[in-house]
């Protein structure tokens, strides 16, 4: 019989960094993950981008969140002696005079003027860059590489032992017999004292959690050869384009909400295509094409959180397309409440849809008393 503190379902970039987490505050943590090549997390560019969206507004709560990104991911690479963080700046282009006038004129009352370089003044010559209407030059982000960090932590979970790669049976978790220590049991052969659903679009067939509004969301993005783009920063225009070394980039991403056809589509291949022609003078060719799930948030912000009725359950979750700079600060706030109580953050706590809960317990036809977190 395996015993740990912590059983944690899922291995993407919430569970992973939650993992890590614990385990550096002396925890014992079992992962269970169903290897998954074209995950969310391992089809992502890991974009980590300060200022961002069609109104050129502050990401919420960066000034915490990327700074505590940034120094995880160089922990990690001190620690691997591998590369995962490359600091670039992010250029995000016009694509209009009305809109480069708009953002000028607005620009000394925006708060993201620390990350925001001389927005008045022009672009820098970039190689194949086409910015007919200028643009902004971000600070501070860059791109995670972010399927080569799970590798390594996944690496060593192996190695370890404390990650096993299988597909997890939610009906085979049931609560063990308090007189052999209580928590709760999985198919007969693990005992944890607490287990944390971090299994992303998938949790939307979770037992204890399918009343959040958790609604999958599909992204594509395109691996292309465009030899003559300087690599030496990111490009932004209604997609990203971010550099993967020797001419190489990737470039995204689609949204597109239920229903949606599984795997790879040609609307995409073309629609990432016209993006990236907008943005480059260069010609370039198509190398690959892949297709994720985000686990994306009715009000865009993550679920973390206990189970209202079911103390020992709990929730790390709804990243969406920004996890590789949410994760590793969420995942100090989800250990802190799991170790000492320590309060979430409002705006991130599942408390905010209780009303959902009631709603689930009351059209299955039972009561709606919730329980206390003890």
């Amino acid at each position: 019989m395996t015993q740990v503190e912590y059983l944690i379902i899922g291995h993407g970039i919430a569970g992973a960094t939650l993992a890590h987490e614990l385990r550096r505050r002396g925890r014992s943590v079992l992962v269970i993950d169903t290897p998954q090549p074209d995950s969310a997390s391992n089809v992502a560019a890991g974009l980590m981008n300060p200022v961002a969206g069609k109104r050129f507004a502050l990401a919420w709560r960066v000034e915490e969140l990327l700074p505590a990104a940034s120094a995880f991911y160089r922990q990690l690479e001190a620690r691997f002696g591998q590369p995962f963080f490359v600091e670039a700046p992010i250029l995000k282009l016009f694509s209009s005079v009305a809109e480069q006038n708009t953002v000028i004129a607005r620009s000394a009352d925006q708060p993201w003027r620390h990350f925001v370089e001389n927005p008045g003044e022009p672009l820098p010559v970039v190689p194949g860059m086409r910015a007919d209407y200028g643009g902004l030059r971000i600070r501070g982000g860059g791109h995670v590489l972010v399927s080569n960090v799970l590798a390594a932590l996944a690496a060593e979970g192996i190695q370890e032992g404390w990650l096993w790669h299988e597909t997890f049976v939610w009906e085979q978790l049931v609560p063990a017999a308090e007189e052999a220590g209580g928590g709760l049991l999985y198919a007969g052969r693990v005992r944890a004292q607490h287990v944390v659903c971090c299994e992303g679009a998938n949790a939307r067939h979770n037992p204890y959690f399918h009343w959040l509004p958790l609604t999958p969301n599909q992204g594509e993005v395109l691996d292309v050869e465009c030899a003559g783009l300087s690599d030496q920063q990111v490009l932004n225009k209604g997609a990203y384009v971010v550099p993967l070394g020797n001419g190489q980039f990737r470039v995204g991403a689609t949204y597109r909400w239920p229903p949606f056809a599984a795997g790879t589509t040609p609307e995409a291949r073309q629609e990432l295509s016209q993006r990236l022609d907008a943005m480059t003078t260069e010609p370039f060719r198509v190398t690959g094409q892949r297709a994720g799930v985000r686990p994306a948030v009715r009000d865009r912000k993550p679920l973390l959180g206990t189970h209202p009725a079911q103390a020992s359950v709990h929730i790390f979750n709804g990243f969406g397309s920004k996890g590789v700079m949410l994760a590793p600060r969420l995942a100090t706030l989800m250990a802190d409440w799991l170790e000492t109580g320590q309060e979430l953050w409002s705006e991130v706590n599942i408390q905010r849809y209780s009303a959902l809960y009631i709603a689930a317990l009351s059209s299955a036809g039972v009561a709606s008393s919730s329980g206390s977190r003890s």
